[in-house]
């Protein structure tokens, strides 16, 4: 009867320690790698590229201005109208000039009405001169008079050579004014799209002070995107160089282009030069925070007219590309000391933690590619190991 109950009490004990038995064995197992938090290794594509905002202008415009002044008579375009090249633009009042056009003719008829009488004049003193050798021959007229004679026939032609050169600096005049005459009506220098229009019909212009501007022509095809780089990335960006950019009305549609022209110089604000910049805009700052922007130009067409000027562009200059490789994301990656490699954890499936060099190839700074050390779908710890090494 003792030994049966000795026997009993063992059990109960025996079963009393199997929940911590278990507990310690628990312990002692490491835990999953669902309880760490880790990113796998896929496959994907990788672009290198430096970003920057942009503007868009049109390639080929020309500014067209007054020469004449006056008041406008009419503006036979307006904005948005296409036009052929020599196509008439806009009629100045043209009373001042015709008035001075007529004076300058009629200076020119009296200086010919002069220089006419005035070669009658000298046929005159011509026949004069000669009946005067014919008497000195014979000895029946005096020296005197016949050197009078010689000197009238000299001053009339004279006078001729005076009224001839007075009559082509007044013909040049009649031309000056002609052609000032011809500015009270201006014409398309080229075929394009009127883009800006700065006038009004009735509006006086004085272009004697400075050239009045009316109104801007532009192709809209092709268009340049006026991209402003910073000083950190324009070392990155080359003529030639593939690129593409989006537009805020364009939605997920991308132009692609080259880089035309890297500008060596950056843009000077408005307030530091009469001229301005040679970008549209330009956000540098002047002091010691100022950010230092570098203009880079491309080109792309705009056949369908979906690009149109001052529009605000992201753009992309693409550096370097890598297509259905390894890829990991940065934060996974760390840097071995005194070694130009990378390390990653890799965790297994049972929380196991290991160590491996990395080598890697170009990044989108958000994922990097991998070309050595890692397998697809391996899973990387990100953030302090809590697993055991391997």
């Amino acid at each position: 009867m003792k030994r049966h109950r000795r026997t009993r009490h063992a059990l109960l004990a025996t079963l009393l320690l199997i929940p911590a038995i278990a507990a310690a064995t628990w312990a002692l197992l490491p835990p999953g790698r669902d309880k760490l938090s880790t990113v796998q290794v896929t496959r994907g594509d990788l672009e290198n590229s430096v970003t920057a905002l942009g503007t868009l202008q049109p390639r080929r415009y020309v500014d067209v201005g007054a020469q004449a002044s006056g008041q406008i008579k009419k503006i036979h375009v307006d904005v948005g109208d296409a036009v052929e090249q020599g196509q008439l633009l806009v009629e100045i009042d043209p009373a001042t000039q015709q008035a001075k056009l007529d004076a300058s003719r009629f200076s020119v008829q009296n200086l010919q009405a002069q220089l006419q009488e005035q070669q009658a004049q000298n046929e005159l003193a011509k026949q004069k001169y000669q009946r005067q050798q014919h008497l000195a021959a014979g000895g029946a007229t005096r020296e005197e008079d016949v050197q009078t004679a010689r000197a009238e026939l000299k001053a009339t032609q004279a006078r001729i050579d005076m009224f001839r050169a007075q009559i082509r600096q007044a013909q040049a005049s009649l031309r000056s004014d002609e052609a000032e005459l011809g500015y009270t009506r201006i014409y398309a220098p080229m075929a394009g799209t009127v883009v800006a229009l700065d006038a009004r019909a009735g509006q006086t212009l004085n272009a004697q002070q400075q050239t009045p501007l009316i109104l801007r022509i532009a192709k809209l095809s092709p268009m340049t995107v006026w991209a402003e780089v910073s000083e950190a990335d324009i070392g990155h960006v080359k003529p030639g160089m593939h690129a593409y950019f989006t537009t805020l009305s364009g939605g997920t549609r991308r132009w692609t282009s080259t880089v035309r022209q890297v500008l060596p110089v950056p843009p000077m604000p408005l307030d530091q030069t009469g001229q301005g910049g040679g970008s549209p805009n330009s956000s540098s700052k002047s002091g010691s925070g100022r950010v230092v922007l570098y203009t880079v130009l491309l080109d792309v067409d705009n056949g369908d007219n979906a690009l149109m000027a001052q529009m605000t562009t992201q753009v992309f200059f693409v550096a370097s590309r890598a297509h259905n490789v390894l890829t990991a994301p940065i934060a996974a990656l760390d840097s071995l000391p005194g070694s130009d490699r990378q390390s990653a954890r890799v965790v297994a499936a049972n929380g196991q933690v290991q160590t491996r060099p990395v080598r890697t190839g170009i990044s989108d700074r958000l994922r990097v590619e991998i070309r050595e050390g890692l397998d697809e779908g391996e899973h990387l710890l990100i953030g302090p190991a809590t697993g055991s090494g391997g």
